[in-house]
């Protein structure tokens, strides 16, 4: 079922929202910033008999407008949605900016964050420009780097708006001719993309450094081995974070669930059970091994 929460501001959140009471409660939190809630396939492969709760972040998709954008902002509408719930804890599974977001969650409200997947997310360091120079050779590889500049300089059609999505986001998929298909879904989805949402909402390193710092559950950093975004950013952050496992997904890109939905099922049945162990062990995981690679 779907809700629409108001929120102390008056801003209003679109959430799909289960009717189940429970301590502990599963939050998909969309990447962007300034998209909207994607997440569906990811919930069909969560194995859980807890509640999964997914919502359009302020200011994206269904939920309302509004000139109050920040990652602050974003940790207190999660809270405030938390208490509206009626759950104590929270197991957290953010995608790109969303794993940021459920970074800063677990290091701002401790005491109710249960685990985080940090799920593609972009780490720290420089991952901007390794991001932009693979996304350019997949592009021209591809042979779409010219008509996605014709369509990004000018105004689009909604055909034309589909048809730059895709050809955008194609080369987030380990294979730029089949993420051309794969994209199409979220290409078609009638809703805006939020550049303001995208400019706004911002962090630096240190903050998530911050964040991190503070985290007291399990934080499970996983990326696709073909995500343009370098998973080598999000070790960095691992390497920072008291309790962070690390999983590589081979075959996958920027949305591996869509290449890899198997070994994505196993690692949120991973970040789940992690949550369901208590605070139990605390020791840092790793102390620099290489990250565990699963995939098929």
């Amino acid at each position: 079922m779907s809700e629409r929460v108001r929120l102390q501001d008056g801003a209003e959140l679109f959430c799909t929202a289960p009717p189940r009471p429970g301590t502990t409660a599963v939050v998909l939190l969309h990447g962007g910033p300034g998209l909207w809630d994607y997440l569906g396939p990811v919930a069909d492969l969560l194995d859980t008999e807890l509640p999964v709760y997914r919502y359009d972040q302020r200011g994206c998709g269904r939920s309302s407008a509004s000139g109050d954008l920040s990652v602050e902002r974003y940790v207190a509408d999660l809270e405030e949605l938390r208490l509206h719930w009626g759950h104590e804890r929270l197991v957290l599974i953010g995608h790109s900016f969303g794993a940021a977001l459920a970074l800063a969650y677990a290091g701002s409200r401790p005491e109710h964050a249960a685990s985080v997947g940090y799920l593609c997310g972009v780490g720290i360091g420089d991952w901007r420009a390794p991001y932009k120079a693979e996304s350019a050779r997949r592009r021209a590889a591809a042979g779409i780097d010219r008509r996605l500049t014709e369509l990004s300089e000018r105004r689009r059609t909604a055909a034309e708006e589909v048809e730059w999505r895709r050809l955008r986001w194609s080369t987030d998929y380990a294979d730029t001719a089949n993420g051309l298909e794969a994209s199409r879904a979220m290409a078609e989805t009638p809703l805006a993309v939020n550049p303001e949402a995208n400019r706004r909402v911002s962090f630096t390193d240190a903050d998530q450094l911050r964040w991190a710092a503070r985290t007291t559950c399990p934080v499970f950093f996983a990326s696709g081995s073909a995500d343009p975004r370098p998973y080598a950013n999000s070790l960095l952050l691992a390497a920072e974070t008291p309790r962070a496992r690390t999983r590589v997904i081979e075959g996958a890109g920027h949305l591996p669930w869509v290449e890899r939905p198997d070994t994505v099922r196993d690692l949120l049945k991973e970040v789940i059970r992690a949550a369901a162990a208590g605070p139990g062990n605390r020791t840092r995981p790793g102390g620099g091994r290489p990250p565990e690679r699963r995939g098929h």
